[in-house]
């Protein structure tokens, strides 16, 4: 249950940055969910080949790259995604200062 709720965390938040972040468009609520669940399981698949210091959101300068480079890359992946360059940087920054007060991720301590 925790991972559905998780999935719909994370796709209000990916929503809610789409609307804020100019050069970021998503075309509907399908795309939505669906640019959500590429940017899980290529969160997943990155965090399965390099262990968990790396991930879409991580803290620090890697984290944040590397959620910038995942949030570009899946317009080449879901149909009504777009997003630029600068606008995956600055989007990966929102999602992580969103991420700090609504956490999609459970911390360590609470595993």
């Amino acid at each position: 249950m925790r991972h559905v709720i998780r999935f719909i965390v994370s796709a209000i938040v990916l929503g809610v940055v789409a609307f804020l972040v100019p050069g970021f468009r998503i075309a509907g609520f399908g795309s939505v969910l669906l640019a959500a669940l590429a940017i899980m399981v290529v969160g997943w698949l990155i965090e399965s080949l390099t262990g968990h210091k790396i991930t879409p959101y991580g803290r620090g300068i890697v984290g944040f790259l590397v959620s910038a480079a995942i949030l570009y890359v899946i317009q080449f992946i879901v149909p009504g995604y777009r997003i630029g360059f600068l606008s995956a940087l600055i989007a990966s920054l929102l999602i992580g200062i969103i991420d700090i007060f609504v956490p999609t991720t459970r911390s360590k301590a609470t595993s």
